[in-house]
């Protein structure tokens, strides 16, 4: 008898509450209208963007070794540190690029996993493959943390039938890409192909053997014919 007194309970309590919205159709569209209120509200409060910011758990490590071809930056270079990051916890993913004297390795981690911590890990790897890179690398490797939600999102693109590309060049750099970076929202401009100036010295060897001069004492009168060096410091309010 217990089991269909319950049954019968709870037939009575569902009858109960059909009963109440069917005898009571004002309440019942208030209830309704309540809820497409606040459906309404909640919606419209949504966060919604069409570029929504994702931080991916993703960091780049570059390295440079001038005068090596692709070929033996990635053996040299690329491999052995691919070699040290596999055995990092939570990668997804590990990508290299050689080109010319450059390796760029982009490790990609899982969602969970903390860029921090994943950092030191890239660190940590780094050191231990100090050993087993080239010994000439002008500097370690270095990393960096990134995020592919970042990548441009409008590129501009400047040519002239007038000015030389250098001088395109000079104009992107010290006047539109001051004046939009100025610009609220924008975070960061880059200008990319750009063309610098350029001195070329071709040299005669047979000339320079015959005054018992080197190449590299060309290389060194050349830089010290074009010094950069700080003038001084500038302090104030906004500096």
């Amino acid at each position: 008898m217990k089991p269909e007194s319950a049954k019968q309970s709870k037939s009575n309590t569902r009858h109960g509450i059909s009963e109440l919205f069917i005898n009571r159709p004002i309440t019942t569209t208030l209830v309704m209208v309540a809820f497409v209120l606040f459906g309404l509200l909640g919606y419209r409060a949504l966060p919604v963007s069409d570029l929504p910011t994702v931080d991916y758990p993703t960091i780049s490590v570059n390295a440079s070794l001038p005068g090596a071809n692709p070929e033996t930056m990635a053996a040299s270079v690329a491999t052995p540190l691919e070699r040290q990051f596999s055995g990092i916890a939570g990668i997804d993913s590990i990508n290299s690029s050689n080109s010319q004297g450059s390796t760029s390795v982009t490790l990609q981690f899982n969602l969970s996993r903390n860029i921090d911590a994943a950092a030191q890990d890239v660190q940590t790897a780094i050191s231990a493959a100090l050993p087993q890179l080239p010994p000439d690398m002008p500097t370690p490797p270095g990393l960096r943390k990134v995020n592919p939600a970042d990548s441009p999102i409008l590129f501009l693109s400047l040519n002239s039938d007038v000015l030389s590309l250098p001088q395109v060049d000079e104009y992107a750099e010290t006047l539109i890409a001051q004046r939009i970076s100025m610009v609220e929202g924008v975070s960061q401009v880059q200008v990319y192909g750009a063309m610098k100036y350029a001195v070329r010295v071709q040299m005669d060897p047979q000339a320079l053997a015959d005054r018992g001069i080197g190449v590299d004492q060309v290389a060194a009168a050349v830089s010290n014919g074009n010094p950069n060096t700080p003038t001084g410091s500038l302090y104030g309010k906004y500096t």
